[in-house]
């Protein structure tokens, strides 16, 4: 089964300019807004992704986090796009500070969806050309246009 950015990513889920001053605060803030959208606790989508960070940073490299985790009650996959004001220690791989965010909140038994999709996320995060116009676009529109792009080697 083939999976696509749009089939979790709705344009009213991208938020460009967000401010926080680091990692906690980002994760609280992608709490709150998650919650609004999926009708799911904050606490509860905290609790998850703390629980996911412990497990090893979600910090992808490349100033790129893909937060993650599956929740109870949640009926389909959902994807949030952030990108931060400035970049902020994220605790990464590669020790580069972050600033694009996406957020994957999955029903807990998705596992296998859940998986093609952040593999989905990753290759599309990993294209150089795909990230400098998400850091410079200023239009939510051509910001989700980028997201939805194909990038080589996304044939499955």
């Amino acid at each position: 089964m083939m999976i696509d950015i749009e089939d979790f990513l709705s344009p009213d889920h991208l938020r460009l300019g967000v401010e926080v001053a680091d990692k906690a605060e980002l994760l609280d803030d992608l709490a709150e807004h998650a919650a609004a959208a999926v009708g799911i606790e904050p606490a509860a989508i905290l609790a998850g992704l703390e629980q996911r960070e412990k497990l090893g940073t979600t910090g992808i490299g490349e100033g790129v986090a893909v937060p993650h985790t599956r929740l109870a009650g949640l009926g389909r996959l959902t994807g949030f796009f952030v990108r931060l004001a400035h970049a902020i220690d994220y605790e990464a791989l590669d020790n580069a500070p972050v600033d694009l965010v996406f957020l994957l909140l999955a029903p807990e038994s998705a596992s296998a969806v859940q998986l093609k999709a952040l593999a989905r996320i990753a290759r599309l995060l990993r294209d150089r050309e795909v990230t400098a116009g998400l850091r410079s676009e200023v239009s939510p529109e051509k910001v989700y246009e980028l997201l939805r792009r194909r990038v080589p080697g996304q044939a499955e």
